[in-house]
């Protein structure tokens, strides 16, 4: 695939942008769903919704300048705006041209869903009330423990440290590691963070789900799922009600699967896989409702950290992985119930720069999460600790590293400086000391230097 396209999906802000980005025979799939139609529909502007609903009973192509009665003149660039939707989202389909005005059909899958929705009629949900009293029920507060524990369990792995609350599949580690939010040590089969990781880390939690399911969603192929029927099942999700136990029955093998890494994820709760009842989360929900737009913003951002002009960091928090983000840059003195002492050092700092996170990054986790007192502050951030963190990152960036090939033992000048004016021509030539008769190639060039030092010698 295109990797433009690609980019363009992962720059989506919720599942109506998304949609947009999508060929015309998945947007065709997905119209097969009902769910699907309308959440699609609530989602349109609604001038857009005026005219799906004045031709959705309509068996025949309407004309463009038909249709372009329906406003007034001076609204011309939202009929315009509607128009674009309705033909990008292929509900609408342009009929090729019989005469100088354009013609529009309703797309029929679509139009046959929505008319089930509307008035009634279809497959219905299979009801869980004839499984009797769920001895297992669950209830909100339980759920919303229940998510925010999956979540951290996958955003606790990210830091490195041991994971709690049950371990993390190798579904999710492969989205992290394909989305490059974590990086593979290949000897020691061990993951770290990546500077895209950090930033992530950074997001509220609506932000973090939306963009991990992105990457699933462009990776599903590789974990056996079908993009379809994840997002029909997403779409169908975002109609729940919160707190209300929903059944398996109905679902395809492959929504099935999906919803099993959703499980993982703490976007759905089903006590066990054999289970008949699963439970829809806010996660999950959240999901869906960003399609009408109603993105929800986490209220309750964490503000604890107090930062001193001795580079000691205080943690007023009993978060595990609040905890564990800093110690990515911090060393750890003591810890507490609810208060932990760290401290910034030339060390710690060094250490997550070689991971890849960048001074500015490390000095907006400590603005964004500082305590109401350091608020009053101006600047929040005392400069003199502002300024030699950028320093740190400045003396690791004098250095730069580069593969190359050492050469040595030259049994003449004369063939050292041969050597060395053949990979300074091909500006392949890294350092070169005339007196030692010592030289280093690039990686890349090596094997050319080599062929040819080879010819030299057999003259």
């Amino acid at each position: 695939m295109d990797k433009s396209i690609i980019s363009k999906r992962l720059q989506c802000k919720n599942l109506f942008e998304y949609l947009n980005t999508l060929p015309v025979a998945v947007l065709d799939g997905l119209y097969c769903h009902p769910s699907t139609c309308m959440a699609v529909f609530r989602g349109l502007p609604a001038i857009a919704k005026q005219y799906v609903m004045r031709t959705l009973f309509t068996d025949q192509p309407i004309p463009e300048p038909f249709v372009a009665t329906w406003v007034q003149k001076d609204c011309s660039q939202h009929h315009i705006g509607a128009l674009n939707k309705l033909k990008g989202l292929h509900i609408w389909k342009e009929m090729p041209k019989g005469s100088s005005a354009s013609r529009y059909e309703v797309n029929s899958n679509f139009k046959k869903n929505l008319k089930v929705v509307l008035c009634g009629g279809g497959k219905q949900q299979p009801d869980t009330s004839k499984y009797g009293e769920d001895k297992h029920g669950r209830d909100i507060p339980f759920l919303e423990n229940y998510a925010k524990e999956r979540w951290e369990s996958v955003l606790y792995y990210m830091t490195g440290s041991t994971t709690e609350g049950g371990g993390v599949s190798e579904v999710v580690i492969n989205v992290l590691l394909k989305a490059g939010l974590l990086r593979l040590h290949s000897e020691e089969r061990t993951t770290s963070i990546t500077s895209a990781g950090f930033q992530f880390l950074l997001m509220d939690t609506v932000s973090q789900v939306w963009y991990f399911m992105l990457q699933y969603l462009e990776t599903s192929d590789q974990h056996k799922a079908d993009l379809v029927e994840c997002l029909s099942f997403l779409f169908q999700i975002s109609f729940s009600t919160y707190g209300k136990d929903y059944s398996v029955e109905g679902l395809s093998e492959k929504q099935f699967n999906f919803l099993q890494h959703l499980r993982e994820m703490g976007l759905v709760f089903q006590r066990k896989r054999k289970s008949r009842r699963f439970y829809p989360t806010k996660l999950a929900i959240n999901l869906g409702s960003v399609v009408t737009g109603e993105n929800s913003t986490e209220s309750n951002q964490h503000r604890f950290v107090v930062v001193e002009t001795n580079y000691r960091v205080y943690a007023y928090t009993d978060s595990t992985l609040q905890l564990a983000l800093l110690s990515l840059f911090c060393d750890i003195l003591s810890r507490f119930p609810s208060f932990c002492v760290a401290v910034l050092s030339r060390e710690s700092v060094q250490q997550a720069l070689a991971s890849g996170i960048t001074a500015e990054q490390i000095l907006n986790f400590l603005r964004t999460r500082a305590h109401p007192i350091m608020l009053n502050r101006n600047p929040v951030i005392p400069p003199t600790i502002a300024d030699q963190i950028r320093l740190w990152e400045m003396e690791r960036e004098r250095l730069q590293f580069t593969e190359g090939v050492l050469y040595s033992e030259f049994l003449s000048q004369s063939d050292f400086e041969t050597l060395r004016k053949y990979a300074d021509d091909l500006n392949v030539l890294l350092w070169a000391n005339m007196s030692k008769r010592l030289m280093v190639v690039s990686k890349a060039g090596h094997d050319d230097v080599k062929r040819f030092w080879k010819r030299h010698k057999n003259k």
